[in-house]
């Protein structure tokens, strides 16, 4: 009975090992020597961001694209000032990365991404 059980089991789970989720890391990466503040990344169908980030920090989050869209960046400087920028354009299952470097007037983007469904 237990051997059956175990074959059971096995069939059922079996279709599941192939299966991955394609995704995007996001790094945030403050290359002044000041904090920024408010950052907000808004993406297709989705929008995470951070509070604040000091010189030299770096704060990951990973994505899951839904949808094709522009991503967009928004930031305080530690002035205050709000700075909006866009970013790469993404689409249904892309994955790689895109680093977001901010200075205190710039978001700068760099990415590798594999595009998924257009």
């Amino acid at each position: 009975m237990k051997s059956i059980r175990f074959i059971a089991l096995l069939v059922i789970l079996f279709p599941l090992a192939g299966c991955r989720s394609r995704v995007v890391k996001v790094d945030l990466i403050n290359i002044s020597p000041q904090p920024v503040k408010t950052i907000i990344v808004d993406y297709p169908t989705a929008t995470f961001g951070k509070d604040k980030l000091a010189p030299g920090e770096t704060f990951s989050y990973v994505i899951k694209p839904l949808e094709k869209g522009k991503m967009k960046i928004q930031f305080a400087d530690a002035q205050g000032n709000v700075h909006t920028f866009e970013g790469v354009s993404l689409h249904k299952n892309d994955e790689g990365w895109i680093n977001v470097k901010f200075t205190q007037t710039a978001a700068i983007v760099g990415f590798d991404i594999t595009v998924g469904d257009k």
